[in-house]
């Protein structure tokens, strides 16, 4: 029996953290790119065998893609090349995502179609495609309620965590883990991909593959369908991924010997989703409860990570609070383009929704708040310039208006 691996990491740099590192913390900065630079470099010699499913967020998509940005690194790593290999479709396969990297469930809904929108427009201008097949939640955190905008991006299926999956269809432990599954929300459905935690957890810190392929042969042992194992972690954070001794890190004491051993025939064989999917389909329905990954603290079912505190609690709301405010305004009928200022109040809502402004206690949530306030700031300027044509155009049709609701 074959045991297919997905292999997925998620990329993600919050604005303006690989600049100031740049400046103020110079060797970490050097650590990450490397990381990232070593990805497609470590499959070129396995590209009959190497699967790698790639989320890169829009804040680094938009990082590496800078001019400036290029030009400022080009010592270090060639960011230009970087964005080229990893359009290799045959060794890559990049994953939809978000554009700021926000926890969707917990920020608004009109906010969401924001985050994907501006992610497919860089996405399929730094990979010249219009079309990805997966959805890569932002740390993992998922409810129900997304299906639908996710299809209607056109998202074939989103990988969720495996504690968080229930099954409709009864079926056994190793069915609802290593199966693809349907899950539904009203008439929309979408194909469900069950992250293993324990075999991710395993992936962050660091294991070896004779480790990793006697624990998938045991997991997997009362199987009769060929399994899709999927682990996924972050692929440039900590030791393991950072370290730039190719014999210690991920790529060389991990990956590259796995993929050796799967180009001799080895059992475990490397796969993309999608591959897999067109070949072995899908079973049975389940439901996912709304949660994320777990963390360093947190097992992810309440997003204690995010919400734990006053301040983080109070910074989510300013986020609803301004978030009604804007639509308000942007859903109104106007005579003329919504013009600047309202263009900036978004943008800065958007990146104040950034989940690393609220994962590290209160410690960032003041960044969240800062760009809420040149929001407010960009907001109030376009209310106090409003054309008179607008103003009649306000009064004329008040039915077309909607109101903000109330701060929750």
């Amino acid at each position: 029996m074959t045991i297919h691996h997905a292999l997925v990491l998620n990329l993600h740099q919050p604005p303006g953290n690989l600049e100031h590192l740049l400046e103020h913390q110079t060797w970490e900065a050097k650590e990450i790119l490397f990381a990232y630079d070593r990805i497609a470099r470590s499959l070129w010699d396995y590209s009959d065998v190497g699967r790698v499913h790639l989320s890169v967020s829009g804040t680094l998509l938009e990082t590496l893609s800078s001019p400036g940005f290029q030009e400022r690194v080009y010592g270090i790593v060639d960011c230009g090349s970087l964005l080229w290999h990893w359009q290799n479709q045959s060794i890559i396969d990049i994953l939809g995502t978000a554009y700021y990297h926000p926890v969707l469930p917990l920020i608004p809904e009109r906010d969401r179609v924001e985050h994907l929108k501006r992610w497919q427009g860089i996405a399929g201008h730094v990979f010249w495609r219009q079309r990805f097949n997966g959805f890569w939640p932002p740390e993992m955190g998922f409810s129900m309620e997304l299906i639908p905008l996710l299809r209607k991006f056109g998202y074939r299926y989103v990988i969720v965590d495996s504690e968080h999956v229930e099954p409709v269809t009864p079926m056994a432990w190793q069915e609802i883990r290593y199966r693809p599954h349907i899950a539904r929300h009203g008439s929309m459905e979408i194909i469900v991909i069950v992250r293993d935690r324990d075999l991710s957890d395993a992936q962050e810190s660091g294991m070896e593959p004779a480790w990793f392929e006697n624990e998938l042969k045991e997991r997997t042992k009362w199987c009769n369908f060929e399994p899709l194992v999927t682990t996924c972690t972050d692929g440039e954070n900590g030791g393991w991924f950072r370290n730039t001794t190719q014999e210690a890190n991920f790529w060389g004491a991990f990956y590259q010997p796995l993929l050796a051993a799967a180009r001799k025939g080895s059992d475990i064989q490397p796969v993309f989703i999608h591959d897999y999917l067109d070949r072995y389909g899908v079973f049975g329905e389940v439901k996912v409860k709304t949660g994320a990954w777990n963390t360093g603290w947190h097992h992810g079912r309440d997003f204690t990570q995010w919400t734990g505190s006053e301040a983080q609690k109070r910074g989510l709301a300013e986020i609803r609070a301004l978030s009604d405010a804007l639509h308000a305004e942007l859903d109104k009928p106007r005579a003329q383009p919504a013009g600047h200022d309202l263009d900036m109040a978004l943008w800065r809502l958007l990146r104040a929704e950034t989940s690393c402004n609220f994962y590290w206690g209160e410690d960032w949530v003041g960044r969240a708040i800062a760009d809420l306030e040149e929001a407010r700031t960009a907001l109030a300027r376009y209310l106090a310039a409003r054309s008179p044509a607008d103003s009649a155009t306000d009064t004329a049709a008040p039915e077309t208006r909607r109101q903000p609701e109330a701060p929750q």
